[in-house]
């Protein structure tokens, strides 16, 4: 049943994000797998939280999408989202429900809590700190930089980073009130440790955010627009083939975004046990 439960749950939502054109066929397709089998492995708790941040993360690309679209356009993926954005960022996920699964322990929920956070952290950081009427700067460098320029960082990025972290932590909290006993047992039974979860989230995020942030700056493959002069992400900018100035092979933004995920997943675990909670 829980499978037939996934697949209608995630069908749905990804049909409508489909509808909305959030998402291309091939992420209807990912999403789908995605959402269907975490909910069979996991539970509502899981499957939710992922939810939440989809639909989040969603619904703030489409505000003011006009005001962010000069920043976008040198990003390598933008506006629908494809399979490897879709993986990029619930695939890890995924791996720790499934470890949960076979090897329950309160520590794959942790991770999986971090990685969530970290995913949406970052995601609400591009999406409204790219409206910052201050110019962000490399995390890199310090220095002034273009928006939409990968490893930017700005006040209001920060700032809506940190609330994304927080409101997987809120949204888990809830889910798991709704249905105790679906993560840990041990951690269901204590009020003041799920208290700690938007703690938790919050910091899993922030981290993760930067550490997408640098790797953006560092390893990220970049080019430079021979038209416009713009460094961007693509190797075709302005219908022409764009010059490469940095970054390493196999790098590019779905790398990147794995990797900030991995390190929000490390962050909350490592929090977790210094917290004594798993």
């Amino acid at each position: 049943m829980e499978w037939f439960i996934g697949l209608a749950g995630s069908t749905g939502i990804a049909g409508a994000a489909y509808a909305k054109r959030s998402l291309s066929g091939s992420g209807f397709l990912a999403a789908v797998m995605l959402g269907t089998v975490m909910y069979a492995l996991g539970s509502a708790v899981w499957f939710g939280s992922l939810i939440a941040f989809f639909i989040s993360s969603t619904l703030w690309s489409k505000w003011k999408k006009h005001a962010k679209e000069k920043a976008e356009s040198g990003y390598e993926k933008s506006g629908r989202r494809d399979a490897g954005q879709v993986l990029a960022n619930g695939g890890l996920g995924l791996l720790l429900c499934s470890a949960y699964w076979a090897w329950p322990h309160a520590l794959w929920w942790y991770a999986f809590l971090g990685v969530m956070a970290a995913v949406t952290a970052d995601t609400w950081a591009t999406e409204i700190g790219g409206l910052s009427r201050t110019p962000p700067r490399s995390i890199k460098t310090g220095r002034r930089v273009a928006p939409g320029t990968s490893g930017g960082v700005s006040g209001l990025g920060l700032g809506a980073s940190l609330a994304g972290g927080l409101f997987i932590g809120a949204a888990a909290w809830m889910l798991l009130l709704a249905w105790p006993g679906q993560t840990a047992p041990d951690v269901a039974s204590a009020p003041l440790r799920l208290a700690a979860w938007g703690g938790i989230a919050g910091l899993a995020g922030i981290i993760g955010s930067l550490a997408d942030s640098w790797i953006g700056a560092t390893w990220q493959l970049m080019y430079r627009c021979g038209e416009c002069g713009r460094e961007i992400e693509q190797a075709r900018h302005c219908g022409r083939p764009a010059e490469r100035i940095r970054g390493r092979a196999g790098w590019n933004n779905d790398a990147v975004n794995v990797a900030g995920s991995l390190a929000g997943g490390a962050s909350a675990a490592l929090l977790a046990l210094a917290l004594g909670l798993a």
